[in-house]
């Protein structure tokens, strides 16, 4: 069974082997990297469907690594960190990175995020025309948003924000991403907009707003779409 090829780079020992049991044994292929400079060889020879990238490495910031390769790579990155910071973080997701993760961390929930994120290739799949997400259906192209057989009535700005975060689905985008998109640079500060509108989202698409499956919080710094 072969799931995707993995670019693991990492320059720890026992994190490189326990990534690649992981992995392996979900049946991913794994190469590795010990260095910026290798991970941007390998990433290049063999064309990873995703990279898990560690901000600390030997030759250079992992961050700009991580700017290198966003210059052409263009399948998703997620970041592998003990650097747990909302500054670390939100710098990362900017350059780049598809989503983050914090060491230590549950194998279970790495492998749900590795899903997720090659359940959406974005160097290689075009924007579908219609999501759909358990019994959520959003039509892109006739801008309509269907909960089951019910039809929802979205404001422009929660159709956006919805829009938005489902054709990222997998991706953390940042509060300052959102806001600068949806509301323009001059409300990348006011947070408070965003969860305003994501509460009222929630209350429209999800079975139950205080436990949301679809629209996810990612303390401190955005949201993501687990569709």
């Amino acid at each position: 069974m072969n799931n995707g090829l993995i670019l693991v780079t990492d320059d720890e020992r026992q994190m490189q082997k326990l990534l690649q049991i992981t992995l392996e044994s979900a049946g991913y292929v794994v190469v590795q990297a010990t260095t910026g400079r290798d991970a941007q060889t390998l990433a290049a020879s063999t064309n990873p469907d995703l990279i898990l990238l560690d901000l600390g490495l030997p030759d250079e910031s992992g961050h700009e690594t991580l700017r290198k390769l966003k210059e052409w790579y263009t399948r998703p990155v997620m970041v592998i960190s003990v650097q747990s910071g909302e500054q670390d973080i939100v710098a990362a997701l900017d350059h780049g990175a598809h989503d983050y993760i914090v060491k230590p961390f549950r194998t279970g929930e790495l492998l749900a995020r590795v899903r997720a994120l090659l359940r959406r290739d974005t160097g290689n799949v075009a924007t579908p025309h219609v999501i759909t997400a358990g019994d959520l259906t959003i039509d892109l192209a006739a801008r309509t948003v269907k909960k089951g057989e019910e039809w929802l009535k979205l404001t422009a700005t929660e159709y956006n924000l919805l829009s938005m975060l489902a054709r990222n689905a997998g991706r953390v985008l940042t509060h300052q991403h959102l806001l600068k998109e949806i509301w323009g640079a001059t409300f990348v500060n006011e947070t408070q907009y965003l969860r305003v509108f994501v509460a009222q989202l929630r209350k429209k698409i999800e079975d139950d707003p205080n436990r949301p499956l679809l629209l996810l919080t990612e303390p401190r710094i955005g949201y993501r779409f687990a569709g």
